[in-house]
């Protein structure tokens, strides 16, 4: 599945394209590996000045892989390593600006993943969602921190507890974007920033990044997400969550106490 994440680099920038458009650019298990070992080897290449995130098709990502999530619930998920938190710890823990070109939807981590990016830029498709709650689960990749500090606790638990969408012109209002272009020139214009942010001294710009980024709390807030996430997982509520997905008709959450 190596092939489901392309990593080009030129000119001082990676480039990290989500390439499994079939599945709405669905992350599998491998895909975050392949993802955290890119993001791990720039911070030791000095070729990668920048990194881009972007994605084919008509969607950034639909989030996690529904059915190794479905698997994990009903406790049938294999023993391998789990690269998840591989791939947000280096997210998190980059010194290397990150450029993402959202279009179309973005669901859980696809929206998740944008608030560890320093350049957000979103094609005027773009829908971001956090339907954690939805599914049973919680929040992830810091988000239950991260997103009330960009746009307040009350948007941000409208976002977690209902899951509706938020567009992109709402997104730039809400400051999860610096920028809205039309969806033809987002790969191009997500090129143009990085090539601009590679030509700075590189030095300078990495710790600016550290200065503004508190990545000691972000680790922490992720151990105590983690821990909260696996729970919700093995939950009845996200039994009948993962259940009532693969069976096509709506959950009952009533049967359930907290």
């Amino acid at each position: 599945m190596t092939e489901y994440v392309k990593v080009e680099q030129a000119d001082g920038v990676l480039t990290l394209t989500l390439a499994r458009p079939d599945k709405k650019n669905a992350l599998t298990n491998e895909m975050y590996g392949r993802l955290a070992d890119a993001l791990s080897a720039a911070e030791s290449d000095a070729g990668s000045r920048v990194v881009v995130i972007r994605a084919e098709g008509d969607t950034f990502c639909a989030g996690n892989d529904i059915g190794e999530f479905a698997m994990a619930a009903m406790g049938s998920a294999g023993s391998e390593e789990r690269h998840v938190v591989r791939f947000l710890r280096a997210l998190a823990e980059s010194s290397r600006p990150l450029v993402a070109a959202g279009n179309g939807r973005a669901v859980g981590v696809g929206t998740t993943m944008l608030l560890h990016c320093d350049f957000v830029l979103l094609g005027e498709d773009a829908l971001l969602s956090t339907p954690f709650v939805n599914l049973a689960l919680v929040p992830e990749a810091a988000s239950s921190l991260l997103l009330p500090m960009r746009i307040g606790h009350a948007r941000a638990f409208e976002m977690f507890a209902l899951g509706e969408p938020v567009s992109a012109e709402q997104a730039l209002a809400w400051g999860l974007a610096n920028r809205v272009v039309a969806s033809a020139d987002l790969h191009a214009e997500a090129d143009r920033i990085a090539r601009l942010l590679a030509a700075k001294p590189a030095g300078a710009l990495s710790a600016t990044k550290r200065l503004m980024r508190a990545v000691d709390a972000i680790g922490r807030q992720m151990e105590v997400e983690s821990a909260e996430f696996s729970r919700r997982l093995r939950s009845p509520e996200a039994r009948e969550a993962f259940a009532a997905f693969m069976e096509r008709r709506a959950p009952d959450f009533t049967q359930f106490d907290r």
